[in-house]
């Protein structure tokens, strides 16, 4: 599947696949039904009705098994989202205990979640980020922080809290990238998407004799079948779904965002 479906919005994503799916459902049921005559409607009433369940738990096994790991995904994601955003929100809390120097570290702080909201966000949504591009506010932000000259105890306290807590975000940011070129191979999309046609094959054979029941069982596993897809392309890519909305909340207006 294409980046330009992974980008679209949920309800345009749910139409597509629903109508793709009720499409082929429909194909498989007009060849299962031109093909029913003479010798080969006695054969497709010789297949076992009883082979049509171990089909539906082959599906539903390839379908949690490719899932977990995208859940898994996302929930990482989101969990480095959250821990970057915390870091970088008690970097700015304890930049307060150096007055001179704090709005610098303010204005580095806001220039590395610009670049995040502007340009890694669309970038990772299209798989197209990487590591070898550095932060390069979060490095000037940990070197300033360095180089900091503690006047007393509280100051080489929250100095080194700092440094902590860059290096948190560093890590991970480093998380979120990883997660964000993470795709389901070729191979995934082919197994469950094949398992489900060999399953429709299976249910239009199996009640090419009953018009009405062909059409009930192809329509409900059909809709299985679409809502599993769904969900799993919904969440394979997590940063088109997941906004930087955490780490715009820890920009500070002491100096302008980006500045």
């Amino acid at each position: 599947m294409g980046d330009w479906f992974f980008n679209l919005s949920v309800p345009w994503m749910a139409l597509i696949i629903f109508l793709a799916t009720y499409l082929i459902a429909g194909s498989v049921d007009l060849v299962v039904t031109r093909l029913a005559v003479n010798e080969r409607a006695k054969g497709f009433k010789a297949i076992s009705p009883g082979m049509l369940p171990p089909l539906g738990i082959l599906f539903a096994l390839l379908v949690g098994f490719i899932a977990v790991d995208v859940w898994g995904n996302f929930a990482k994601a989101k969990a480095a989202i959250t821990t970057e955003a915390s870091a970088l929100r008690a970097v700015v809390l304890l930049a307060g205990a150096f007055p001179d120097e704090r709005r610098s570290i303010y204005a580095l702080v806001n220039r590395h979640i610009d670049e995040c909201v502007n340009k890694e966000w669309p970038e990772m949504a299209q798989h197209r980020a990487t590591l070898t591009t550095l932060p390069t506010a979060l490095i000037e932000a940990l070197h300033e922080t360095l180089g900091l000259k503690p006047a007393d105890d509280s100051q080489r306290v929250a100095q080194s809290e700092m440094v902590k807590e860059l290096h948190t975000a560093l890590d991970a940011r480093r998380q979120r990238i990883g997660i964000s070129e993470s795709a389901l191979g070729t191979v995934k999309w082919v197994g469950i998407l094949l398992q489900g046609l060999c399953t429709l094959v299976a249910i239009a054979m199996v009640h090419s004799d009953n018009r009405l029941a062909r059409a009930i069982s192809l329509t409900l596993f059909a809709t299985g079948i679409a809502l599993s897809v769904l969900l799993i392309a919904a969440y394979s890519r997590p940063f088109t779904s997941i906004g930087p909305g955490l780490l715009k909340q820890v920009i500070t207006s002491e100096v302008p965002f980006g500045g």
